[in-house]
């Protein structure tokens, strides 16, 4: 098997990832997993569809991630690693479709409308 590309996004966060067989281990921008995402929850957040598919130890991961903030980095790299995974094997489908690793958050920021401060807030009324 060759190395395996897909896109993942989220907001404005796009992660391209490069899926080969290996060790296990995951790189973002050519730093280590721990040392991009300190917080645990946001590893957890990618490694998941690795842990639903029992394939942590398998694959090595390369992501190039741009944009948005750290939330959205990573769950673009999620989507990013399911989409690759059912690539990979088609059988792992079912089980990353029904843990919702597959649908693409659809949810943006809504631009600021002219004449406004916000997006919606309006500019405090005065009738005097």
């Amino acid at each position: 098997m060759e190395v395996v590309n897909t896109v993942g996004r989220r907001k404005a966060a796009v992660a391209r990832v490069f899926v080969k067989p290996g060790k296990g281990q995951i790189t973002i921008n050519r730093k280590d997993l721990a040392a991009y995402f300190p917080l645990e929850i946001l590893q957890f957040q990618v490694k998941q569809p690795l842990l639903a598919t029992n394939t942590a130890e398998n694959y090595d991961i390369a992501i190039n991630l741009d944009g948005g903030g750290i939330k959205g980095q990573a769950e673009a790299a999620r989507l990013g690693i399911a989409r690759a995974l059912c690539e990979i094997d088609a059988e792992m489908r079912p089980t990353l479709k029904k843990a919702g690793f597959l649908t693409r958050d659809p949810r943006e920021v809504e631009r600021k409308k002219p004449g406004q401060p916000g997006a919606r807030r309006k500019f405090q009324f005065s009738k005097r």
